[in-house]
């Protein structure tokens, strides 16, 4: 469902990706692993046609992008919120899925308010949010459109812990459907919730597995271990 195939890139002298393969299959759960500054947001700018690498390619569903025809193909979340703060969380969803949605969208932006714990402020302006309130108003924007992939930045950070496991628990039931989910994080928590995983440093993958076919590797319960065996820091 998504091919990176020797994806290289700098900016300027700084080279943030280096011959980068990672294959993610249908219905996965894919999880890039990583501190701050491993090239994991680079990497998923690189996935939905927003950068354009300098080497190697990118496909989605068999096609390489970037293409116009597969953005309503995918669900993309930032790590920085593009939300319009005048307007209120209804009005936001409003806007967004006008793009992607005709029938039942009503019923598709209710839903998935619910599910981030939104509805009820449905009608507050996104000035008067907090931050994770934003984060889960982005989320629901991303998933709106019921897309057959999900590009996650990060988007659990911040979140208290009722809410994360109701998004996950809708992760899980999208995975069930067929949809394919990738998320960036550095919290071993999350990451151990990924069916599989690649883990970045220095712009480069240093590994890539099952957190249990890793767990078995190295004799050890937590991925913590497993991440301080190849070198990282804790999260």
């Amino acid at each position: 469902m998504i091919e990176l195939n020797g994806i290289t890139h700098k900016f300027g002298k700084e080279k943030v990706l280096e011959d980068v393969d990672i294959f993610i299959d249908r219905g996965e759960i894919f999880g890039l692993l990583g501190p701050s500054g491993s090239g994991k947001t680079t990497l998923v700018r690189i996935m939905t046609g927003l950068i354009i690498p300098q080497e190697g390619e990118v496909k989605l569903r068999n096609q390489r992008m970037p293409k116009r025809s597969l953005m309503k193909r995918y669900g993309y979340m930032a790590q920085e919120n593009a939300l319009y703060y005048e307007l209120t969380a209804w009005e936001n969803l409003d806007f967004f899925s006008s793009f992607y949605l005709r029938k039942q969208k009503k019923e598709r932006m209710k839903y998935v308010l619910r599910i981030t714990g939104l509805l009820e402020y449905r009608n507050r302006s996104v000035g008067s949010f907090s931050g994770g309130m934003r984060r889960r108003l982005s989320l629901a924007i991303a998933m709106v459109h019921d897309p057959e992939i999900l590009i996650l930045d990060e988007p659990t950070t911040g979140l208290d812990p009722v809410v994360r496991r109701s998004i996950w628990k809708e992760f899980y039931r999208l995975k069930e459907q067929g949809t394919t989910i990738l998320i960036t994080t550095h919290s071993m928590e999350e990451a151990e919730k990924c069916g599989r995983l690649a883990m970045l440093r220095g712009g480069k993958v240093i590994a890539a597995g099952s957190p249990d076919a890793w767990k078995r590797e190295y004799h050890t319960q937590t991925l913590e271990d497993v991440f301080l065996h190849f070198g990282g820091e804790e999260a």
